[in-house]
């Protein structure tokens, strides 16, 4: 047995075995160990679907990449993976569900996955088996189906001992050190005792560059011994397998292929055949999350008991949908746990605030996305970043505030939202209120109906006054939803008048020390402001793409104050905190600091901002203290309003005349009051981050996790004024290497009358799928549907005609100027 490797995969289930696999494929030296045997946690249980469609751009990828990466594998290694091409059909009860698959159709066809659109009578005269009265439409995709689980998980470790892989068995992982330079494991033998797995006295230390901990459901055994959180823990998930169905025999009889794959989402169902019967899976409600404090040794190929009483209603649904199987005998049953987390994507890439360790964890839907995240997590791991954006999956996604009874109740709720409508403007209830700012009562008081942003509470619009508790949940939709009509009116006040917006959420750190100037001078990519002055950065990946998008504050010679993106905040901190061990020997010492706590932040914007402010700032001079001589335009001060000390910005994300109000989170509620009684004369309204989104995008303003990513350098993104090509810096060299591939730009669509584009969807050039959006809304200035994203550079041009795919239909659109709202920014530098 080796002791010394490139890679270590902890876990031998479907997703470990695909990294090793694919590591091995890239010509590392690596090592597979499995405390049991290859499948025996979740793997062996699962039911092997394989569902393509996901609303993440990166997890569709993903499971696409699997599914054409699992009919090679007999070719590759003699072994037939059991994967059955029967198809898969999502059939809809309600013309709701049928919106969602729409919008599913329209990402998918972004990642170039096919699928058809099928009415009730289609179906029908398919598989007649099916009732479908009741339906209203189906999405189908032939190239998917169903593969055995063990079958794929033997082949893939086929094809790694192939390539090179050490697969050994039997061996836990029981310690993890890091000497700076490389990971020593303590690896113990394990062994048979009574039916138990137990450790023997046998242990050996591996000494690897990289681990990947792969580890299922121990996921939080993991976290203890590597000391940080993993928000992976399994759920209760049951299936069950009927005796044989005569209809369905018959059927099969004549000669007629096997049944898709059938989803009846609204009965939160799946169906496949299983030899001449069925098997039925259920996302029921009250499933419990399990081994929240870790897997017991005894538990091992183990199932829970089954608790049919929970299932009763998807069980009679089954019925319903396919009736021929009403005389057919339960055969057999599983409930196993299935790991989860928060939002239902796993965690995939480094782990937090350590070196060259790699998490694969919390895969919910494991198979699928087994032979996908061995593929791009080896991108990551040899060539530093993947080909794809992988950010939306990133373990660091949650910070430290997260707790086992937040992941629990999460996680809960996340295997029971499976087959819920999944509109876009969804927000989730359980484990909240948990992150408030101190103005979150009185927002609430005042109708904000609230999102959920890295665990704060954050409005995303202002309903009515006393709406009740299920108002915004009523709300939503996949067209232009109640709240709706809000939006319009909170955006059309910050363009007309004034309005305030809860920015709390803002990640902000401190950087300073002697080499603060040097290190962020080489850490961004454009010039770094003057004292008292703020710009607008990025730093980069090693690959040259957009890894952070930072506003930074100098506050003196050798400190700065940096404000990002409030959904990033652990993984921001994570670079920044290993950039600077990196060069602190270069630049001289650098001290960081997470404050986003201590400051919360009100935006102030609109024509009539600075008259707000007049009435409330102590100043010598009030009527010229906000003046653009005395406080021009992206520049920062220190005033007082009333009684509260504020760092004022003079910036505005929605592209009006205004300024950010960073004030100590002790006295937020004094200065809402202040603000608002000052406000109420110049007609100021509060706004939510919705109508915050639609104004940003009349500006062309580009938003970190949608148009900026690391997928795309800062000059695809067509931003070359925020980049200093005259300076060396981070990711330069390997930016310009990268050309422009693709451009950012900003289109004004003709859609239909009662929807907006999300930001999911493909957009064409007659026949031809030439880009997508990566954000949507609607433009209060131009009364009309807007987006943003990306396209060929000769195409990425005012004035070029294009369509957009909504609701399965192409609606008109036009490539227009950057910034089509003032593009000359007259607004924000207006003076007075």
């Amino acid at each position: 047995m080796k002791t010394q490797v490139k890679a270590l995969v902890v876990g031998g289930g479907a997703v470990g075995t695909s990294i090793a696999y694919h590591l091995g494929k890239r010509g590392w030296e690596t090592m597979l160990i499995e405390r049991d045997e290859l499948t025996s946690g979740s793997t062996w249980h699962a039911a092997g679907l394989l569902p393509l469609f996901n609303m993440s751009y990166a997890t569709t990828h993903i499971h696409k990449y699997s599914v054409d990466f699992y009919k090679s594998l007999e070719e590759e290694t003699g072994l037939n993976a059991g994967f059955a091409v029967v198809g898969n059909l999502r059939m809809a009860q309600t013309e709701e569900r049928m919106d969602e698959y729409r919008l599913y159709a329209s990402t998918a066809e972004t990642c170039g996955v096919p699928y058809v659109f099928m009415s009730p009578d289609e179906i029908k005269a398919k598989w007649p088996l099916i009732r479908t009265e009741d339906l209203k439409g189906a999405l189908y995709h032939h190239t998917d189906g169903y593969i055995n689980p063990a079958d794929v998980t033997m082949a893939m470790a086929k094809g790694a001992r192939q390539l090179g892989v050490s697969i050994e068995r039997k061996w836990q992982a029981d310690g993890f050190h890091w000497t700076g330079s490389h990971w020593e494991v303590t690896c113990t033998k394990m062994m048979e005792k009574g039916g138990n797995l137990v450790p023997s006295d046998e242990q050996i230390v591996i000494t690897a560059e990289h681990v990947v901990t792969a580890s299922g459901n121990h996921a939080q055994r993991t976290a203890k011994m590597l000391g940080i959180k993993i928000p992976a823990i399994p759920v209760e998930h049951q299936f069950v397998v009927l005796e044989q169905d005569p209809a369905l025999v018959a059927y099969r009889a004549e000669g007629n292929p096997e049944h898709p794959v059938i989803r009846d989402a609204d009965a939160q169902s799946y169906v496949r055949e299983e030899r001449g019967g069925w098997i039925l899976g259920v996302y029921e409600k009250e499933a419990p999350a399990r081994f929240e404090h870790g897997v017991p040794e005894s538990f091992r190929a183990d199932l829970f008991p089954l608790a049919l009483e929970r299932i009763e209603e998807q069980y009679m649904a089954m019925i319903h949908r396919v009736p021929s199987c009403e005389e057919s005998g339960l055969k057999d049953d599983f409930n196993g746990p299935i790991c989860y987390t928060p939002d239902g994507n796993p965690l995939v890439g480094p782990a937090p605030g350590l070196r060259n360790m790699w998490l694969a964890e919390g895969f919910s839907f494991g198979i699928t996305a087994a032979g996908g995240t061995g593929y791009y997590m080896a991108q990551m791991m040899v060539d530093g970043e993947a080909e794809i954006d992988m950010a939306s999956l990133d373990p660091k996604r949650y910070g430290n505030w997260m707790t086992t009874e937040f992941a629990m109740r999460k996680n809960e709720e996340c295997y029971d939202h499976v087959y819920v409508l999944h509109h876009p403007d969804e927000e989730r209830p359980a484990a909240r209120p948990l992150r408030t700012a101190p103005a979150y009562d009185r927002q609430k008081a005042r109708g904000a109906q609230f999102g959920w942003v890295n665990g704060w509470e954050r409005p995303n619009y202002f309903g009515p006054l006393n709406a009740p508790e299920d108002f915004d949940e009523k709300s939503r939709s996949f067209r232009r939803g109640a709240w709706w009509q809000y939006a319009v009116e909170e955006a059309r006040a910050i363009r007309e008048g004034v309005g305030l917006v809860d920015a709390t959420a803002f990640t902000k750190h401190i950087v300073k020390g002697p080499g603060a100037t040097a290190f962020l001078d080489w850490f961004t990519c454009n010039k770094l402001p003057r004292v008292g002055r703020i710009n607008l950065t990025y730093a980069l990946t090693a690959h040259g793409t957009t890894r952070t998008e930072y506003t930074i504050v100098r506050l003196s010679e050798q400190e700065y104050y940096l404000v990002s993106a409030g959904a990033w905040s652990a993984y921001d901190q994570d670079y920044l905190k290993k950039a600077i061990e990196d060069k602190e020997a270069d630049f001289g010492r650098i001290e960081l600091q997470d404050v986003t706590t201590q400051w919360g932040v009100f935006a102030l914007a609109g024509p009539k901002a600075r008259d707000v402010l007049r009435d409330v700032i102590n100043d010598p001079d009030p009527a010229t203290a906000l003046s653009n001589k005395r406080f021009p335009w992206l520049s920062a001060r220190q005033i007082e309003l009333g009684m509260c000390p504020v760092n004022a910005i003079r910036v505005a994300y929605t592209g009006e005349l205004g300024w950010e109000l960073h004030h100590p989170m002790e006295m937020q509620n004094y200065l809402f009051d202040l603000l608002e009684k000052a406000g109420e004369k110049h007609g100021m309204k509060l706004v939510g981050a919705r109508a915050q989104n639609w104004l940003r995008q009349e500006k062309s303003y580009r938003a970190f996790g949608t148009e900026l990513g690391r997928d795309a350098t800062p000059l695809e993104a067509d931003l070359p004024r925020f980049v200093d090509l005259s300076k060396e810096f981070h990711g330069k060299a390997a930016m310009e290497a990268l050309g422009v591939r693709v451009k950012c730009c900003t289109l004004l669509i003709d859609g239909p009358e009662d929807a907006d584009p999300w930001g999911r969807e493909a957009l064409y050039h007659g026949e031809t799928r030439v880009g997508r959006l990566t954000s949507g809304g609607y433009s209060v200035h131009f009364e009309k549907s807007i987006g943003m994203g990306y396209l060929p550079p000769e195409l990425a041009v005012p004035g070029t005609k294009l369509q957009v795919k909504m609701q399965d239909r192409l609606w008109d659109c036009e490539v227009v100027q950057d910034s089509p709202y003032d593009p000359s920014n007259a607004t924000i530098r207006m003076d007075g």
